[in-house]
């Protein structure tokens, strides 16, 4: 079967679309959380692997260590996250969740799960399921063409990600 680029590009464009109006949903109900997209991505990342290295915080949040260095000083004044030296090597910083970075991350999860339900509404369950399933699908196949290896727990961390 031959398929049409136009119709490609078209579904990445909606991919896109869908993935930032949803951010913008998220933003708008955590905003009387008062936190932040950056912050609450910390949270999130955290959430799921508690005490990874700052440099591996960096890397999943797709910024630099200079940004995610800033961003942690902010994080650290407002007492949501603490780092914390690397037992096995001196130069490696651990990012922790302190309890009231742990208690933000239940107030976010409950405020996200009320947005997500909203927006999944009127997809059926069994559209559901095959859009996440072909979406698995883009993700592994665009990790081979990429070189990179299938990331462990994926289905966790989608499951879990506030």
């Amino acid at each position: 079967m031959t398929r049409d680029l136009n119709t490609g590009l078209r579904f990445g464009f909606l991919i896109h679309d869908v993935s930032r109006l949803r951010r913008v949903a998220v933003d708008r109900a955590l905003k009387p959380l008062g936190i932040t997209r950056a912050q609450w991505w910390v949270l999130a990342f955290l959430s799921r692997r508690d005490g990874m290295t700052q440099t591996a915080l960096a890397a999943d949040l797709d910024l630099t260590k200079v940004a995610v260095g800033g961003l942690l000083d902010r994080m650290e004044a407002s007492g949501f996250v603490e780092r914390r030296a690397d037992q096995s090597d001196g130069r490696a910083r651990r990012v922790c969740l302190t309890r009231a970075g742990a208690k933000m991350v239940t107030a976010i999860r409950e405020s996200v799960e009320t947005v997500e339900l909203d927006i999944l509404s009127r997809v059926p369950d069994e559209a559901l399921m095959q859009a996440t399933e072909t979406l698995r699908t883009l993700k592994e196949t665009l990790l081979e063409i990429l070189g990179g290896e299938p990331e462990a727990g994926t289905t966790v961390e989608i499951e879990n990600l506030a």
